[in-house]
């Protein structure tokens, strides 16, 4: 099904946006190095009677950096997106590093949320200036020469597909290669390098580095709506205890621990595991 790509101006503001389906909305908070373009999970979805709308988050694709000035800010401006598209209430789907972004909506804006889902989601401290990965990532992915970051990722992805799994397999997964091969896809590799074609982090990543800090555990503690929280076993990007620290504090919370090899749940041979609790719990919760 074709998706289409649309801005909302406003204010001198500008937001980009992707519809994708027909059916009952979820508004989708994308993770890190991620745009408007994101298609994991996506097409399970649309099958499924859904449809999807997922904004660049503020600094990615076209979506202006001012709208990142502060997690209030940001989901001020979600509200404004649904108000032009006539929309009332959305299921939030909010995925790694968009955690925060759709953990304060859903517990300042009772009245547009229907659930709340978090995969693999950040939902308290993550990476500091004190982290080695923080420095590293504010090198790599600097405003300035993430465009050459990433062009270097996908042309050595297109030669060598294989390798270049290999190599950011440690990332996604605390497990060794060889210890999750019986989890592996022959079609992971492929997603790999596509989702590698269509990363770019422009401002949005040095946003996220600020804005993954600003939620708070009153903000869990707000939460209302039905919320399920998903995350591998294996992760080796968010730590799993953000799963079970998000399970503690949201009230009407469950948790659903996915045997997937590592951050991407949506990869895998588990990844219809994903796909149907994902189902069964919108079903379960289709005319909140």
């Amino acid at each position: 099904m074709e998706r289409k790509i649309e801005v909302f101006s406003t204010e001198g503001i500008t937001i980009e946006y992707s519809i994708i389906g027909k059916g009952e909305p979820i508004l989708v908070m994308h993770g890190g190095h991620s745009n408007c373009n994101e298609e994991f999970g996506c097409d399970f979805l649309i099958e499924n009677g859904f449809s999807v709308i997922t904004p660049s988050r503020p600094g990615y694709g076209k979506t202006s950096k001012e709208v990142g000035e502060s997690l209030p800010i940001t989901c001020e401006y979600y509200t404004k997106l649904l108000n032009q598209l006539n929309i009332e209430k959305v299921h939030i789907l909010a995925i790694s590093a968009g955690g925060p972004s759709g953990i304060y909506f859903a517990a300042k804006y009772l009245e547009h949320v229907k659930t709340l889902i978090l995969q693999s989601a950040v939902t308290k401290e993550w990476l500091t200036p004190k982290d080695k990965e923080y420095k590293i990532a504010k090198s790599l992915f600097h405003p300035k020469f993430e465009k050459i970051t990433w062009k270097l990722i996908s042309t050595m992805n297109n030669r060598f597909p294989l390798f270049i799994f290999k190599q950011m397999f440690p990332s996604f997964s605390t497990l060794k290669y060889n210890e999750a091969k019986n989890k592996i896809d022959i079609d992971d590799i492929e997603a790999i390098r596509r989702m590698n074609h269509r990363q770019r982090s422009g401002y949005g990543f040095y946003i996220d580095l600020e804005q993954i800090n600003q939620i708070t555990i009153e903000d869990l503690q707000a939460v209302s709506c039905p919320t399920l929280i998903m995350q591998s076993k294996y992760d080796g990007s968010v730590p799993l205890e953000h799963a079970y620290y998000a399970q503690t504090n949201i009230p009407s919370s469950e948790l659903c621990l996915i045997d997937s090899w590592g951050h991407l749940i949506w990869l895998g041979k588990s990844s219809n595991e994903t796909n149907y609790n994902l189902i069964n719990f919108l079903r379960s919760h289709k005319n909140s």
